[in-house]
């Protein structure tokens, strides 16, 4: 990852998810905190992305719904706020949800992750693992069949049920680059 003054372009989405217990826009704002005093936006209504045909951070109160499409562009350290803000919003959030978080550097180089938000450890533990599992299908899909799938996520379930026994995961996941990188964003 290339740091220093360039910037990095990063577009998040995440949509339709759940978050029954906020009741005002201002419960919102101070669990995404971390990720607005980073951006240096005072709130909701401040945080549009950097792509004018995506809505930014929406929060539709008659859905009780989180809506974010969200491009900025961003150094180091925004990993870390990001992943702030997620954990300050999972208690109010009604289920786990994986937020897909890319990178595109200037170099051309992608990085692409999930970040995860959810009630519990263990909603967002099983989140991982709904993720990985759907990751490993998708690739293995395009060479063998159902009965091989199966084997294979089996065998993630596994190494889920024995690394959970280890303790506590974090929060994000990263997936290294497919190729040469893409050069704009979708």
């Amino acid at each position: 990852m290339k740091f220093g003054r360039s910037r990095n372009s990063i577009p998040i989405y995440w949509s339709d998810t759940c978050i029954p217990k906020f009741t005002f826009t201002t419960e919102i704002e101070l669990a995404l905190r971390s990720w607005f005093d980073y951006v240096d936006v005072d709130g909701l209504a401040d945080a549009r992305s950097a792509h004018q045909d995506e809505p930014g951070i929406v929060f539709d109160r008659r859905r009780r719904a989180l809506d974010i499409c969200w491009t900025g562009y961003v150094g180091r350290n925004f990993q870390r706020s990001l992943e702030g803000a997620f954990e300050s919003l999972s208690p109010y959030s009604e289920e786990a949800a994986a937020v897909e978080v890319s990178y595109y550097q200037e170099d051309g180089q992608d990085e692409h992750s999930w970040v995860f938000v959810g009630p519990t450890p263990d909603s967002i533990w099983d989140m991982q693992r709904r993720r990985m599992i759907d990751d490993v299908s998708a690739l293995l899909a395009r060479h063998f069949g159902d009965a091989e799938i199966g084997e294979v996520t089996a065998l993630v379930n596994q190494l889920f049920t024995r690394r959970a026994a280890e303790g506590p995961q974090e929060r994000t996941q990263s997936r290294p680059s497919g190729g040469t990188g893409k050069k704009h964003l979708h």
